[in-house]
């Protein structure tokens, strides 16, 4: 084996053990943020949870805010790739609908997957943007992409000539956006034991009544 396949290998093997360090913090610092409170959450019990010390958790992540916007990004998308929601293929099929029904429908279906994932995690960090700045910038910053992904939704219903009349694209943008949160999901589906489907069905059926003609 020459010399270049050797440190190629060698390199490739130590970006390998790198990403698993990371996502074993990553994994380590959601479920104390979630068991114990992002306030009540220290980076020594991170450490000590994923096994590696101190340092080892700023290097390879940060402090306790980016620690939270990690595992919140990983969570919202559902796995580790280095890719936008946006970008995603399913995202990428669910604007091309040719309905606006059909799409407002897969909306509903990926909102319910993700606040599956990342209902829990968001609770706390809704409870932490109240006292951490650091968690306020990430709390704020979510909330964007959130509505930005609301407008993209609803500008790909507007292109169908799907909005009902009389509804600006602004106001059915706040709608959508606030029909996004978590929140909802984590009420019903957490709070009152609904099924992830009930609440795909029943979130695609209230966007269609708001968005949408009669």
């Amino acid at each position: 084996m020459g010399e270049a396949v050797k440190r190629g290998y060698r390199s490739q093997l130590r970006a390998a053990q790198a990403m698993e360090t990371r996502r074993r913090i990553v994994a380590a610092a959601a479920g104390l943020f979630v068991s114990a409170g992002y306030a009540g959450t220290s980076v020594d019990a991170i450490a000590e949870a994923a096994g590696v010390s101190r340092k080892t958790v700023f290097t390879a992540v940060g402090g306790k805010a980016d620690l939270l916007a990690a595992a919140l990004d990983r969570a919202i998308a559902g796995d580790d790739a280095p890719v936008a929601l946006a970008e995603r293929p399913e995202m990428i099929a669910l604007l091309a609908a040719a309905e606006p029904a059909e799409l407002l429908a897969g909306w509903a279906r990926v909102i319910t997957d993700i606040d599956a994932r990342v209902g829990a995690l968001f609770a706390a960090l809704e409870t932490a943007a109240t006292v951490d700045d650091g968690a306020r910038v990430l709390w704020d910053q979510l909330h964007a992409q959130r509505r930005a992904g609301a407008r993209a939704v609803v500008d790909a219903v507007a292109a169908l000539g799907g909005l009902r009349e009389g509804l600006t694209r602004s106001a059915a943008t706040d709608l959508a956006c606030l029909f996004s949160d978590p929140a909802m999901h984590r009420h019903l589906v957490g709070g009152h034991g609904w099924t992830g489907r009930r609440f795909a069905g029943w979130l695609g059926e209230l966007l269609s009544h708001q968005l949408l003609p009669a």
